[in-house]
């Protein structure tokens, strides 16, 4: 399973209810794209240009297709990123899978 978590930050304050419409937009897609097993969308309380989105993947092809699907394609890439600064986070989630690094067993 792939996790990543993408902090967002809306670059003008005015283009935050048009993220968020796109956003929601993208979220409805993608959950529906096979390998998916979770993406959600948050909208911060305590930053409002603030969104991160919390992925799960079932593996590094459902990610793949994802980037090629009309969520993406036609929503996120073309609608949302020129109004965004991206941070991308790769995470492993605690008690799946693998230990975090320099985990002592």
């Amino acid at each position: 399973m792939l996790c990543l978590n993408i902090l967002l930050l809306v670059k003008d304050a005015a283009d935050v209810p048009t993220v968020a419409a796109h956003l929601t937009q993208a979220m409805r897609g993608s959950r529906a794209e096979p390998g998916c097993l979770r993406y959600d969308v948050y909208h911060s309380q305590a930053e409002p240009r603030r969104f991160v989105l919390v992925e799960h993947w079932a593996d590094q092809a459902a990610l793949d297709a994802h980037r090629l699907a009309a969520a993406y394609t036609t929503i996120y890439k073309p609608l949302v990123m020129p109004l965004i600064d991206r941070e991308g986070h790769p995470a492993t989630l605690l008690g799946e899978g693998d230990p975090p690094a320099g985990a002592r067993s």
